[in-house]
Parts: C-alpha cells; structure tokens; sequence
C-alpha cells in the first residue's frame, strides 16, 4: 500500500500550514485539507483510516499533536480531494485533534473534529500521515478520540502506508 501527499520544494504547501491565507483559516487555524493519493490497497480491506500528527510537538508541548483524524473511508478511496474534511468530498468519520479537549478550550467542531493544519512554532516540523487499511468498518462515531481508534482497529489492520511532509515554521 502506498500513500503520498503533494509538495511543494518539498514542503507542505503554505495553503495547508500557517502560512496560509486569512480566509483558508479558522479562528487562526488553517482548515484547508490537502489532497492524498492512494495506491495498491488490500483487496480485502473493507474501509480505510489514517492519522496526521506531528511527534517534534513533543519538545514543545509535551505531547505528539494530532492534526487529523478519520476513519471508514470507503476501501476503494484512491483520492482524497482538497479541503475533503471540510466538504465532505469523501465519506469519512473525522475524530477529535489535539485541538479539542480541555488542554486548549477550543469547542468549534469546525476544528475540533477537522483537519487542523501545522502550525510548528519553534523549528520546521516532520508530519507523519499514517493510512490503515482495515478489514471491517470501526463502531466509531464523530469526534472520537486516537485512543478509540486504537482498540477499535486492534485485531483488523491488513496493511498500513507512511509518508512524512515538512510543515515550514
């Protein structure tokens, strides 16, 4: 299985990140998704999911940052169009980030439960975008939580594909 996300001078493109423009973000929160390409998923996957975090947030703030997350995403998903988490291109349940909860009081679901992009404020970050192709659709409703997906998923991953972009400071 393999998974990709476009660069640009392999970066994240800035629409996708801080830099983004005033009306691609949220409370200053950029919520424009970027597209992922997908190839050679399992034959017998039934649904796909994938987590977006970021493990250099840990010397920062003590903990990896989750961007985004989703799951049952229909197994013959070959492209995540841009801006899906907002528009609903694909089907997909979409958890909590790391911007719901208490550590940042954020009740917006419009971010909370949606891609929320990097924002890495001391240093460039590495983002990991983890996709899993699972054998069974998850019991997992909006705004669940990593943890979750984890004892969900536990027993069904068939295969899963890695790829890490840069988010520019």
């Amino acid at each position: 299985m393999k998974v990709s996300i476009p660069t640009e001078n392999g970066v994240l493109a800035a629409k996708y990140s801080k830099q983004a423009a005033p009306e691609l973000q949220r409370k200053g929160h950029p919520i424009v998704s970027f597209p992922v390409h997908i190839e050679d998923v399992p034959a017998d996957a039934k649904t796909l999911a994938f987590v977006f975090y970021d493990d250099d947030a840990i010397p920062v703030g003590g903990f990896t940052w989750i961007h985004w997350i989703a799951a049952n995403l229909p197994a013959n998903t070959t492209d995540i169009p841009e801006n899906a988490s907002q528009t609903g291109a694909v089907a997909m349940v979409q958890g909590n980030n790391s911007t719901a909860g208490s550590y940042t009081g954020e009740t917006d679901l419009t971010i909370t439960q949606h891609y929320v992009g990097p924002y890495p404020p001391d240093e460039d970050h590495d983002y990991t975008f983890k996709l899993y192709a699972l054998d069974t659709e998850l019991p997992l409703e909006p705004g669940y939580w990593l943890n979750h997906f984890y004892k969900a998923s536990a027993g069904h991953v068939l295969a899963t594909a890695t790829t890490v972009v840069v988010g520019k400071k």
